[in-house]
């Protein structure tokens, strides 16, 4: 199944490098309009939620997104709601207040619940099972996915054979919730486009996919880190993808993120018939938050409204 949509996936992709990305999508933006969707994940705000003195919590999530940046796609962090996974409560407040934004849950980004590649079973399992509340609050709060990780130990095979296990497993628990188990390139070898994309492929379930993010190809870091190239990455996980992470960490004088060609960066993943939400996940310390939100934002707005008008 995997194996033909990345040939077709591919192929379109080598059709938008010959011909140009503009003229390949031109019959679907004759009117010029945005060709994806901005959302914000809630990591952007990571300090902001954790400052004991700022008044922003995760039940204003929502209400941040939409009025403070017109935002009204939002990707949670389980870390600043941990111990409320099946507080039904809780979840119904989010979910209210979302709804009352105008805005729509798409995803949980899940972390420290284990690693679902564990090469020790019982370990791995134990992982597995400590995503379920995962995917059923995600569930619960109208997600269309978790995002979780796909750490392993081993060989490149063998770490391969372990993350599809767990994988495989939590995708089959998450299908009859009408979820996906979505995996982000996130350090180790999950940071390597071929390594995640053929995982992907071993796993073979509809459900299962990948977040690909523009700035996570830190294989190992150090004096001397192992970096993998971010469009080469981006390109061999797009296939699968089912949402996209926009990395941002420093701009120049022009608004341009100075790590990451965006316009690049877009028409590959536009290149792969992507059209969604495309996430916001400021990390950069220069400038506060609020602000590298609206910088990365007004970036996205200005590439898409550059491809926008090249078809029109």
């Amino acid at each position: 199944m995997y194996r033909r949509q990345f040939l077709q996936t591919s192929a379109a992709a080598a059709f938008a490098a010959t011909l140009g990305l503009p003229r390949l999508r031109a019959a679907e933006n004759e009117a010029g309009e945005m060709p994806f969707k901005i959302s914000l994940a809630e990591w952007s705000l990571h300090r902001t939620l954790r400052d004991d003195s700022s008044k922003i919590t995760n039940l204003d999530f929502a209400r941040v997104a939409k009025q403070e940046f017109g935002i009204d796609g939002i990707e949670y962090v389980n870390q600043f709601f941990a111990d409320k996974a099946k507080d039904t409560a809780y979840l119904t407040d989010m979910k209210d207040r979302a709804s009352s934004e105008g805005v729509k849950s798409l995803l949980i980004m899940v972390d420290r619940e284990g690693n679902l590649g564990d090469p020790n079973e019982k370990k791995r399992t134990e992982a597995v099972e400590n995503h379920y509340k995962w995917v059923e609050a995600a569930k619960f709060l109208g997600c269309h996915s978790i995002r979780v990780n796909a750490s392993s130990s081993g060989s490149f095979e063998e770490q391969q054979k372990l993350a599809a296990d767990g994988l495989r497993r939590l995708s089959q628990f998450a299908a009859p919730h009408g979820l996906n188990v979505i995996v982000e390139n996130h350090g180790g070898l999950s940071s390597n486009g071929k390594w995640l994309s053929g995982t992907i492929e071993m796993v073979d379930l509809e459900n299962c996919g990948t977040l690909p993010d523009f700035g996570n190809f830190y294989i190992t870091r150090g004096d001397n880190p192992e970096i993998y190239d971010r469009y080469q990455g981006v390109a061999e996980l797009m296939p699968f993808a089912k949402a996209v992470s926009a990395k941002t960490h420093d701009f120049d004088e022009q608004g341009n993120e100075i790590n990451t060609d965006y316009e690049k960066m877009m028409e590959i993943v536009l290149a792969h018939g992507y059209h969604g939400y495309v996430g916001i996940e400021y990390e950069g310390g220069k400038i506060g938050e609020m602000e590298g939100i609206r910088k990365s934002k007004d970036l996205l707005v200005k590439v898409g409204k550059k491809l926008a008008q090249a078809v029109s």
